[in-house]
């Protein structure tokens, strides 16, 4: 049968709380706005143009120039809050026309001035370039980072038209951790801790330059010394979100007393059974690595689907990548896809950056017959 309730009985204390609540809403809403207490706005800023920053805390995307000193009893003004839309950063096939930003980044523990040339030689508007580097400490790190100033100040001269939206350097506290030989870093026993490494400096070059208006991101590595002028509109013009040309290298061949090109980068590439399962066997913290005979993987290298008389725009799928000359829609990073100095899935740097941007729903395409050089030591 049913329980019956007792009627609840509202005491006097109730009564007395509700009338003060509603005294204080209806002050709220229709009480004097002079008796308030004001809350000053802040000042709100669009940016239209590249201006320099005038607060160390403005957007990243800008250049920063430290102000003039301020007098006893002058106060810094507040930085600004700067509203973006993100629907309104485009990243398509015609980069140009819509004015797309570009971020360049290059980890350099030795400067090349053929780099440095064919980096000047891009077509790309300058204007719309921004460039980031990210070098060692050390004897070498302070030599690259030396001859790199010098050329930045002739080229970002007030009198070079030409110049670049922006630089930024960056100096790790950590050296260089082989020797910067091509020998010496192409060796296996060293290849897990240099591209750890690699991924670290990778990372902390991106998340300090990667500014909330860039479209597109370049990992243009230093020793890449010969590409088409036209590289950044022909890679986005395939409108993919992440894409990589193929890397060769000139060299002189002394038997045939002639210069020839060879492959040179081998982290493009297709999967293979052959190597899933030497995945399946392999213990958390290794790594599968490519271009070794010790470790026969059988993936398909785009290094060797290259064909110079072929059609530069022919796509190829990958699962992996390198990133001598890797263009990146910036959205690829901002939903998560970094360089993993740790084994994911078996696969570290620029190969697991192709791996990780695959989970998050982004697909790599390679260029077997658009071709960029590597410097020949």
């Amino acid at each position: 049968m049913p329980v019956v309730r007792p009627v609840r009985r509202n005491s006097t204390i109730t009564y007395i709380l509700a009338g003060i609540l509603c005294i204080f809403f209806l002050y709220f809403f229709f009480g004097d706005d002079a008796s308030l207490p004001s809350i000053p706005a802040a000042p709100r800023q669009l940016i239209l143009g590249k201006e320099a920053a005038a607060n160390a805390l403005s957007p990243p995307s800008l250049p920063f120039r430290k102000p003039a000193k301020l007098g006893p009893d002058e106060v810094a003004p507040p930085p600004p809050v700067v509203h973006y839309q993100m629907n309104n950063v485009s990243q398509t096939a015609t980069p140009i026309e819509n004015r797309e930003t570009v971020l360049i980044l290059t980890p350099l523990a030795r400067f090349y001035q053929e780099y440095w040339d064919n980096l000047c030689k891009l077509s790309y508007p300058h204007d719309l370039i921004s460039l980031g580097f990210i070098i060692p400490k050390g004897r070498e790190g302070n030599m690259a980072t030396q001859q790199l100033q010098e050329r930045i100040q002739q080229t970002q001269a007030p009198t070079n038209k030409n110049r670049f939206a922006s630089i930024t350097i960056l100096r790790q506290d950590t050296e260089a951790i082989t020797a910067q030989g091509e020998a010496d870093r192409h060796a296996l026993d060293v290849q897990k801790d240099r591209r750890a490494a690699m991924s670290r400096a990778r990372n902390s070059l991106l998340f300090t330059t990667l500014g909330p208006t860039t479209s597109w991101v370049l990992w243009l590595d230093s020793d890449i010394v010969e590409s088409p002028p036209s590289l950044i509109q022909d890679l986005a013009s395939h409108n993919k979100p992440v894409i990589v040309p193929n890397c060769f290298q000139r060299y002189f061949n002394r038997q045939t007393e002639a210069w020839e090109t060879r492959p040179y980068d081998f982290n493009s590439w297709q999967d293979s059974p052959t190597a899933q399962g030497l995945a399946e066997k392999m213990g958390p913290e290794e790594i599968l690595l490519e271009g070794y005979a010790e470790m026969a993987t059988y993936r398909s290298l785009m290094a060797y689907m290259g064909d110079s008389q072929g059609d530069p725009r022919a796509e190829v799928d990958l699962d992996g990548v390198g990133g001598t000359a890797l263009l990146v829609k910036a959205d690829v990073h901002r939903d998560g896809a970094m360089f993993p100095p740790f084994p994911f899935y078996h696969l570290i740097e620029t190969e697991g950056f192709a791996k990780m941007a695959s989970r998050l729903g982004w697909k790599s395409f390679g260029l077997p017959n658009y071709f960029v050089y590597h410097y020949n030591e």
